[in-house]
């Protein structure tokens, strides 16, 4: 229990630096979605306000058993490279959950950068086929790079079939996969590099205004798509190609102003996928996880983070 006044702060680079593996936050992730499942952790559905200019304010909200109240909010803000800015900025709060004193504050763009991979990678876990060994990228950003070394980490991969808009990003992700023993390749077309690839990972700009171009019906039939752009860029009558869709949460999905697609083309949940009580893949049809994403993410990787922060005598102790 915490009780007095001081708190942690912990940097993006300093959480960076304690060299987490994205399996250590997936197996996170699956404990704390047990733990819902038993009645152990409580979350409220994701907070999300679109004030203009293609910005996407969201914040979400959890408590658990273990000691801990995690409060989330990002931003993105798509003009924010011509600042010399990132796109996506945020911070989160770690609480005392018997007391309600503030125990840390940290940085929430490697959070949500590693919170979301792990998410995709415990959807993958029961859904990708075990011996994926291509990788294709929509979107080349920060969730690209998250993604290859999540899914680096769980399948045999061999090749990354990449397209993007920009050039430098399109190269440094390439570059990545490289530098991993990946043969990179970068296709002009989007169809060109889903068509082949076991694995897809669409991750455009949170921009509702951006016109659908990809296309279910071009994947392979073992194929499994993490989609974690709510959907923006596939067409919504092409996602009946798809045997099994799961979501992060019912519950968030069904109170969501903009659904990612209709209700009925869900099969389940991460929860439901992980207690085994939904998600046997369909045969012969690709799968998908479409995910806005989800508080209990955020608070796994951030207590994780913090408890593994404190025992190894990392950040900055703030005492007001």
């Amino acid at each position: 229990m915490h009780t007095s006044d001081d708190f942690l702060f912990l940097s993006d680079k300093t959480l960076e630096s304690l060299n987490i593996r994205p399996s250590e936050v997936a197996d996170a992730i699956e404990g704390a979605l047990i733990a819902k499942a038993e009645g152990r952790l409580h979350t409220s559905p994701k907070s999300a306000i679109l004030p203009g200019e293609s910005r996407y304010m969201m914040s979400t909200l959890a408590v658990g058993d273990d000691g801990f109240v995690v409060v989330k909010q990002v931003s993105v803000c798509p003009d924010n490279p011509q600042r010399g800015l990132a796109a996506i900025n945020g911070a989160i709060m770690a609480l005392d959950a018997q007391t309600g004193l503030l125990r840390a504050v940290v940085g929430a763009n490697w959070i949500t950068a590693v919170r979301t991979a792990a998410l995709s990678a415990v959807a993958a876990r029961r859904l990708a086929d075990p011996q994926s060994r291509s990788i294709a990228f929509v979107g080349t950003g920060v969730q690209a790079h998250s993604h290859l070394a999540a899914f680096a980490d769980l399948f045999p991969l061999e090749q990354a079939r990449v397209y993007g808009r920009g050039q430098a990003n399109i190269d440094k992700l390439c570059q990545t996969a490289s530098a991993m023993g990946l043969d990179a390749q970068a296709f002009s077309s989007p169809e060109e590099a889903l068509r082949e690839a076991d694995l897809v990972v669409t991750s455009v700009t949170l921009d509702f205004s951006i016109p659908a171009f990809l296309d279910a019906g071009w994947l392979k039939p073992n194929a499994f798509a993490a989609i974690t752009d709510a959907c923006i860029p596939w067409h919504a009558d092409s996602m009946a190609a798809f045997g099994t869709i799961i979501v992060d949460d019912r519950v968030q999905e069904a109170e969501s102003a903009q659904p990612m697609m209709p209700y009925e083309r869900i099969a389940g949940d991460l929860t439901e996928l992980v207690s085994g009580t939904v998600g046997e893949r369909i045969a012969e049809k690709p799968s998908a996880f479409a995910f806005r994403g989800l508080a209990l993410g955020d608070y796994a990787a951030t207590v994780l983070a913090v408890q593994r922060a404190e025992k190894a005598g990392l950040g900055q102790r703030v005492t007001p």
